[in-house]
């Protein structure tokens, strides 16, 4: 693995939910008291693995993310035996769009942005990452969202049309991601360098996996940001 020069590369492109911010905490954080006010009871693993299993699914189906987040909470609902609430949908929805920043992601983009310009492309809608970049106080070049392109990762045709968006050539962009099936893969496919950010935890993931090898591996964006 060569090492990372900062010379290389003008834009850094990141993946949002996973590896800015952390919403497999508000998933599981938001998810387990209303379950539980069902009488429901599970392990944070699998309220997670549902998770994995189920929004690649319903992205396939089509529509707003909220619309997507929306079904999957009927999904929980339905495998699990309640009657999930409009309340308890919207805030699931809610819940997510305001997940809080890993404890190094403020410094770590506020770091790198005096070298590079930034950008995001999420699996989302513009109303909804609105509300997430409230919790980021960083100018990012380009905000690319599902929703205006009319597809989800890891859909080429979406993320080729996401990065020529960012306006940049693509030899220049580094794609910065914790979803190896979401970013990893695609971003590989369409030749461009990739640095997956593997938070390694106890519990299970939101994310399928995937066996793709990234250019370059971090624990964490501290770690990536002291590899410059």
């Amino acid at each position: 693995m060569a090492d990372l020069s900062a010379s290389d590369f003008d834009v850094l492109s990141f993946d949002c939910y996973g590896t800015l911010v952390d919403w497999e905490n508000a998933i599981i954080q938001y998810l387990q008291p209303v379950l539980l006010s069902h009488d429901v009871h599970v392990f944070d693993g699998t309220i997670l693995e549902f998770y994995s299993e189920w929004e690649p699914l319903e992205q396939e189906v089509g529509g707003s993310y909220r619309e997507v987040l929306r079904r999957v909470m009927g999904r929980y609902g339905a495998r699990l035996g309640f009657t999930p609430t409009d309340e308890e949908t919207e805030g699931f929805v809610n819940a997510i769009a305001t997940a809080s920043p890993f404890s190094d992601t403020v410094d770590a983009l506020t770091d790198l942005a005096t070298q590079f310009k930034l950008a995001i492309i999420s699996n989302t809608d513009k109303d909804l990452i609105k509300l997430t970049l409230k919790s980021l106080p960083t100018e990012f070049s380009a905000v690319v969202t599902a929703s205006e392109l009319g597809a989800y990762k890891p859909n080429l045709d979406m993320m080729r049309r996401a990065f020529d968006q960012i306006g940049e050539d693509s030899t220049r962009i580094l794609h910065v991601a914790q979803s190896r099936f979401h970013d990893i893969a695609p971003a590989r496919e369409l030749g461009l360098n990739t640095v997956w950010i593997n938070r390694s935890s106890e519990h299970a993931s939101a994310v399928q996996s995937v066996d793709v090898e990234p250019d370059w591996e971090f624990e964490n964006l501290a770690q990536f940001v002291s590899a410059f």
